[in-house]
């Protein structure tokens, strides 16, 4: 058995009058999936208003949005077709005043998803640059380009698609012509914008206006990191055939992403400063950039004191539950963003993610790797033991300075839905490698609220979902877990309620350097005591009051067993 006895340095020293992305629990909410109020079977926003009640008793500062402007729905609405108007899948404009004012009384904040890489091939935008022709103004909001070869046949260079296939698409004119080709970096139907023409700018700066002046109070910027292209556009000479870049040997993780032409230009930084601008118009609004970018000294350069107020974590959300590999990053994650004034984030899942509670049921080099998903021919995870290792490690996760972002449903437990079949697939991606890759999907199935009472487990009243629930999610419903000593609900209930009762968000921070296992991690923030238990051994505790934990039953057990947290008061 191990002891836990003495503090290292502060990495993390208190804040006074920490504005409120420092602290915040953050709630992502994917529209289609989180409830249906209209009864069609796709969730909408007067069903989210219907809830809102049920997120104000989770503890939750703000909502982060996932796309819900007017788009085609080729990707789940990361493929914008107006930017000033809610898609009547999801409702209208008047519904999403009617859920701001909603959230503005129950204390709740909204963050709206903004995809500024991109647009729908239906966006107004790029209908007249196709119908004006090479060489117009219009054409110069997308990145069109003459193909080489004879008679332009050829792609003008050999980008690939992160969602599979080719990164261009050639225009057929009138009559039937080939001409120019777009680039389009993600589907086909999603050409990529031309942000070195200052229009394009202009723009944007004024949809965040229009969304501020409606209340909104931030922004979560889509492929932050992939807005600039290479001058010239030159050749990617070193990618794999999903477009991302191929290990090489002898070089660092920055020397290799520096050879990508389409990643991370140091031009981004300009638009980031412009889009800072706009939002220090208003009081107390923030932006957060989905930024890939590694190591997370590159990725502090992104929240600057002039550019994005914090940016997600995703070296935390891709790191082991290990003790060591834990110790690291977060170590990591509070020197570096705290050397340029900013917070970090932290987040174990999201849309694009197998959710951690699938994950963790997994030997971690069997998990699939990013938006590759998880189907029914696949090994399967042992889903107790990953909802075991999810609760400690969201435990862990809240208990550190900083802001933390939560997938709607992993305050369930959710599982990912791994026995999707084929036929109910949408993701672009499944279709873009042929079934190779069977995508996202799995991560997006609509949430169970009531247990049982239709097909959708209350996700609709008519028991209609866009994606089928996997048999289980009867037993992960709100209502079977809401109130019931030792669920997952009332675990981040819990520790949501602690974590703002000693202010851990703008807390001191330090580790207790006492382990010597490789099996224990333990922390101490504003007078609590955070302690992991990765296993085999039970951990024998210090003495202090219990404030949560994974493990329901440790005030008889009093031993920490293996995969478990406690919160201590010191």
């Amino acid at each position: 058995m191990s002891k836990i006895t003495a503090d290292s340095k502060i990495l993390h020293h208190a804040i006074a009058d920490a504005k409120w992305w420092r602290t915040a629990v953050i709630y992502q909410i994917y529209p289609r999936s989180f409830a249906d109020g209209n009864g069609d079977g796709m969730g909408d926003l007067i069903g989210v208003t219907s809830r809102l009640d049920s997120l104000a008793e989770l503890g939750i500062d703000a909502i982060w949005f996932s796309p819900f402007f007017k788009s085609p729905q080729k990707d789940a609405g990361y493929d914008v077709s107006d930017y000033r108007q809610i898609d009547p899948l999801f409702g209208t404009n008047d519904d999403l005043d009617a859920l701001i004012a909603r959230a503005t009384q129950l204390g709740i904040k909204i963050i709206v998803d903004l995809v500024p890489n991109h647009t729908s091939d239906q966006h107004e935008w790029f209908k007249a640059a196709v119908a004006a022709g090479p060489g117009s103004p219009e054409r110069e909001y997308y990145i069109f380009r003459d193909g080489k070869g004879k008679n332009g046949e050829l792609p003008p260079n050999n980008w690939n698609s992160i969602f599979g296939g080719p990164a261009w698409t050639r225009l057929i004119g009138p009559g039937g012509k080939p001409e120019q080709w777009y680039l389009h970096m993600f589907d086909s139907t999603q050409p990529d914008l031309e942000w070195n023409n200052p229009v394009v700018a202009e723009e944007f700066e004024n949809i965040l206006r229009f969304w501020f002046d409606k209340g909104v109070a931030g922004f979560r910027v889509d492929v932050a990191h992939g807005m600039v292209k290479r001058d010239g556009l030159p050749d990617h000479k070193e990618h794999d055939k999903d477009g991302k870049p191929t290990p090489h040997l002898g070089l660092t993780p920055e020397q290799s992403e520096e050879r990508v032409p389409y990643w991370v230009q140091p031009g981004v930084h300009e638009f980031i400063r412009r889009f800072r601008k706009v939002a220090d118009e208003y009081e107390d609004r923030a932006l957060c950039a989905e930024a890939s970018v590694s190591p997370l000294n590159r990725l502090k350069l992104w929240v600057r004191p002039d550019e994005y107020h914090q940016t997600f974590n995703f070296d935390y959300l891709e790191t082991k539950f290990e003790s060591a590999a834990l110790k690291n990053i977060v170590t990591e994650s509070l020197v570096e963003f705290g050397s340029v004034g900013a917070g970090s984030t932290w987040v174990l899942s999201n849309h694009d993610q197998v959710r951690h509670a699938t994950r963790y049921g997994y030997d971690h080099g069997k998990v699939p790797k990013q938006g590759d998903g998880i189907g029914p021919d696949y090994p399967q995870p042992d889903e107790a033991l990953g909802l075991r290792k999810a609760q400690a490690a969201t435990a862990f996760m809240l208990g550190l300075p900083g802001s933390a972002y939560i997938y709607q449903g992993e305050e369930l437990g959710l599982p990912e839905h791994t026995t999707l079949e084929s036929k109910y697939r949408e993701d672009p991606t499944f279709f873009r490698t042929k079934g190779e890759r069977v995508g996202r999907d799995g991560c997006r199935v609509p949430l169970p609220w009531e247990s049982a009472v239709n097909a959708s487990n209350g996700f609709s009243a008519t028991g209609l979902g866009w994606l089928p629930q996997p048999e289980s999610y009867h037993r992960y419903a709100r209502d079977v877990q809401r109130g019931v000593a030792g669920s997952t609900l009332e675990l981040y209930k819990r520790l949501i309620a602690v974590r703002k009762e000693f202010n851990l968000g703008a807390g001191e921070f330090s580790w207790h350097d006492s382990l010597t296992s490789e099996t224990v991690l333990a922390y101490s923030n504003n007078g609590v005591l955070v302690v992991t238990n990765f296993g085999p051994d039970p951990l024998a505790l210090p003495k202090g009051e219990i404030l949560a934990t994974s493990q329901h039953d440790l005030w008889v057990a009093d031993l920490l067993e293996a995969n478990q947290t406690v919160w201590l008061k010191q």
